[in-house]
């Protein structure tokens, strides 16, 4: 009888150190745990907005999608694919894709949108990537590079729309860009 009471204090002992183990190893691994669902740590806005940067001085070129050149949702286009988030091709796809949101909340990597005078549209028509201080960067137009300016600039001031935060939605992007690629054949 002592030799099985022992025996289950033993156990016990096991119980309680494997416990412990699997407590701390997990109390170590980042914490998906404790954020909310939606949310991005600040090292995912960080490298968007250092990606965005690398690429300051590529000529604006319309309907560009690459380092070769850019228009202004190209640019974005190509910076949050960069980081694994697909976004639709247009300003005004992007403006939807995303939840609206005050410039006062916005953070870096959020998306600021404008409406610039044109002959052909009236709506959305210019898009950059929120840096912080109500400061962005985007691809401005023909003859120009990208570049970061102050969204109080009168002129951008004038003609801002509004902001949008993407990165709150990115896990639905990610899921559904999965649910919409190809499968390797078996």
């Amino acid at each position: 009888m002592r030799a099985l009471l022992q025996q289950l204090n033993h156990m016990r002992f096991l119980f309680i150190a494997i416990l412990a183990t699997v407590y701390f190893i997990s109390s170590c691994a980042p914490g998906y745990g404790n954020r909310r669902r939606w949310m991005f740590y600040d090292h995912d806005r960080e490298k968007i907005v250092r990606t965005a940067t690398r690429y300051l001085g590529v000529r604006y070129r319309y309907g560009g999608t690459s380092p070769f050149g850019f228009d202004c949702s190209g640019f974005v286009m190509f910076v949050f694919m960069k980081n694994g988030i697909i976004l639709p091709r247009d300003a005004r796809g992007q403006f939807q894709k995303g939840r609206r949101i005050s410039i006062r909340s916005a953070k870096p990597g959020d998306l600021v949108f404008f409406r610039v005078p044109s002959r052909r549209r009236r709506s959305i028509s210019h898009v950059g990537i929120y840096l912080g201080n109500y400061r962005f960067i985007h691809s401005p137009s023909r003859g120009k590079r990208v570049s970061i300016t102050s969204i109080r600039n009168p002129y951008w001031r004038k003609r801002y729309i509004g902001t949008v935060s993407v990165l709150k939605n990115a896990r639905d992007l990610r899921r559904d860009n999965k649910r919409y690629a190809l499968k390797p054949e078996n």
